[in-house]
């Protein structure tokens, strides 16, 4: 095989390859560090959960949830990424704008590092390989 064609092959998967790895571990930091551990330890939660907008704990840490568990699957799927990235943005914005806005760009540099790969998910879109949702639902 020649260099050549190497380089056509690779040229044809470095793009779905990086895209993959970006939307699935980005979405598995966050389920791992934020969406999970508020799932499993619900009632723990409810109590520390901050609640900016006087929504109630309960659901504000829904929307926590959802933002952190249901979105990253949609993410790793492939599945309305572009739409999935929304919700974590959105968290991510009122983490930092409201609820932590004391917070130096040191103390929010893993909030910031999250909202670069989701805004750029969002932008990209999840790439070429995806599962492929049946017809009816797309």
């Amino acid at each position: 095989m020649d260099i050549q064609r190497i380089r056509k092959i690779w040229a044809g998967l470095s793009l779905p390859l990086g895209l993959l790895f970006l939307r699935v571990s980005a979405a598995v930091l966050l389920l791992q560090i934020h969406g999970l551990p508020k799932l499993l330890d619900w009632s723990v939660e409810l109590q520390r959960i901050e609640d900016p907008f006087g929504l109630g704990a309960t659901l504000t840490l829904a929307r926590a949830v959802f933002a952190e568990v249901v979105c990253p699957l949609l993410l790793i799927l492939g599945v309305f990424a572009r739409l999935a990235c929304l919700p974590v943005l959105a968290v991510l914005g009122v983490a930092l704008v409201v609820v932590h806005p004391e917070w130096t760009l040191g103390e929010a540099q893993f909030a910031w590092l999250f909202a670069v790969l989701y805004a750029g998910l969002a932008i990209t879109g999840p790439g070429d390989w995806v599962v492929r949702l049946p017809k009816s639902l797309r």
